[in-house]
């Protein structure tokens, strides 16, 4: 009985051999440029500063208020491309901040007033500050 299986079990394994791949697999090492890191960088902190974004209590309460999922709007971020994510954290950007924007418009506008007044005072033209000598 033995001698009966022996040829179909090895006419088996001399097949299942030839369908075995024994090519050996070569790794290829090379240098990441600066750039490539750098990118990488900035695309996960895209993420993380759109993702914190929409963690806020205020911008939450706002999502509510439109109708906006919480959830939906984090899995979406998720998967967003890197383009999509560097258009939205440029845009994020050269947004004003929250609330700073008007002081930091009263301010600059307080300073060039007050430049204004300075050299037109050093012209003799007005004699608004008592720190200006005036010759007459």
């Amino acid at each position: 009985m033995l001698q009966k299986m022996i040829k179909p079990v090895s006419i088996f394994l001399v097949f299942s051999f030839l369908l075995l791949d024994f090519t050996v697999q070569s790794a290829k090492a090379q240098m990441i440029g600066t750039h490539t890191v750098i990118a990488a960088q900035q695309q996960e902190a895209s993420r993380e500063r759109v993702t914190a974004f929409l963690g806020r209590d205020d911008v939450q309460r706002i999502m509510v208020k439109q109708g906006v999922d919480a959830a939906e709007a984090r899995q979406r971020v998720a998967s967003l491309s890197d383009s999509e994510l560097t258009k939205i954290s440029k845009a994020m950007e050269q947004l004003p901040a929250g609330g700073d924007g008007g002081i930091g418009t009263i301010i600059g506008a307080a300073v060039f007033i007050f430049v204004v007044l300075l050299i037109t005072d050093l012209l003799g033209l007005t004699h608004v500050f008592s720190f200006v000598n005036h010759k007459h």
